[in-house]
């Protein structure tokens, strides 16, 4: 297998695995699991299941590591995972899961800005590709105002045909009103500090190429982080308690597969790509959780959810096409400036060529 196509196969794993987070975590925190707990029990698991792999792996191979690069990969887990994740949460419990796979749509466009802002990216507003990526921004911003303040007409699929009678219960239990609101703008920040930890994490891999050690790193500073968190905020002792049920299975799935195995794959992307290239696979999430909720739980779905979900997707690739323009153009000026390069070379060679046959007659007929 090939480069490219180990990329496009790593991109839909990533967002399959995506989808069942979306899914579980929803299913978790309706049946009474606090979200601040869950995030400490998810990065902890992922901690205890990367560590002896990583040791394993990179521990002869992995470079020392300093004081400021500590402090880097310290700030991004707070910043991009523990932050990023305690927020999701509170915003997954107000919504539901096809909701946060539509505003992950939104990641791309505020990961191109962030982008922009570092400089990592340009947009020339004289050209196509300038106008494309403004539009996408004005697309996403169309799409996440849709979805939060635009519901219409509900519609649930596969009514009489979904695997589990459950899901009446869940949907039930997403807010309607002000608590979506607040919900959803949750949830666009939750994801733009995703996008933060996306784009600084591709500066940290810079300065420390160690991929795995790197996101075992962040998943224990993260874990201590989320403690913290919790211990704050839910004081009940049975909001910590696990049982043999769809809290420890999520709790698993979310720590061993999603953060252990998923950020590691993200990162080698990331590498490979860049950060706004990885951005732009998030409808694949979308797709995979609006099939899954159907199937298993007929879920109901709103007009609006539909229309800002369009209006996302759209925006993320007219963001993908102003960015493929801008770079087509920048490949054919490099290489009409190497023509250019090689033409005058060319003509400095036979210059030369030439000049040097009229010096040595010059020379031999010049007294001596």
């Amino acid at each position: 297998m090939d480069g490219k196509r180990k990329i496009y196969v790593a991109i839909v794993i990533i967002q399959a695995i995506y989808t069942g987070m979306f899914l579980l975590s929803k299913v978790a925190f309706d049946v009474g699991m606090n979200p601040f707990v869950f995030v400490f029990y998810r990065q902890a698991a992922a901690a205890v299941f990367l560590t002896p792999i990583a040791m394993f792996l990179e521990r002869k191979t992995a470079p020392p590591m300093s004081f400021l690069i500590c402090f880097k990969i310290f700030m991004l887990s707070l910043c991009g995972v523990t932050l990023s994740l305690n927020i999701y949460g509170v915003a997954l419990k107000y919504t539901s899961a096809t909701l946060a796979a539509a505003t992950t749509n939104s990641l791309p466009v505020t990961t191109f800005l962030l982008a922009i802002l570092l400089r990592m990216e340009s947009v020339k507003m004289r050209t196509w590709g300038g106008i494309a990526k403004v539009m996408g921004i004005v697309f996403c911003a169309g799409g996440a105002l849709t979805i939060a303040f635009f519901k219409g007409p509900t519609m649930k699929l596969l009514m009489h045909h979904h695997l589990f009678s459950y899901h009446g219960q869940v949907q039930n239990s997403a807010a309607s009103g002000n608590t979506w609101i607040k919900g959803v703008f949750l949830m666009l920040l939750a994801n733009a500090l995703w996008a933060t930890w996306l784009v600084m994490q591709n500066q940290v891999l810079k300065s420390y190429p160690s991929k795995l050690l790197c996101t075992t790193l962040q998943c224990f500073m993260s874990s201590i982080q989320s403690f913290v968190f919790a211990i704050a905020l839910a004081r009940d002792p049975s909001e910590w308690r696990l049982g043999w049920n769809v809290r420890l299975l999520s709790v698993a799935y979310c720590g061993i597969v999603v953060t252990g195995v998923t950020f590691y794959l993200q990162a080698w992307v990331v590498e490979k790509k860049g950060p706004v290239y990885m951005a732009m696979t998030t409808p694949l999430a979308l797709i995979f959780t609006i099939a899954a909720s159907a199937v298993l739980f007929g879920e109901i779905i709103s007009l609006g959810s539909i229309l800002g979900g369009i209006l996302l997707v759209g925006g993320l690739y007219c963001v993908l096409w102003g960015k493929s323009k801008e770079q087509n153009m920048k490949t054919s000026n490099i290489e009409d400036i190497e023509k250019a390069e090689n033409g005058s070379k060319e003509e400095s060679i036979l210059e030369k060529q030439s000049s040097t046959p009229n010096a040595q007659i010059q020379h031999a007929c010049s007294p001596a």
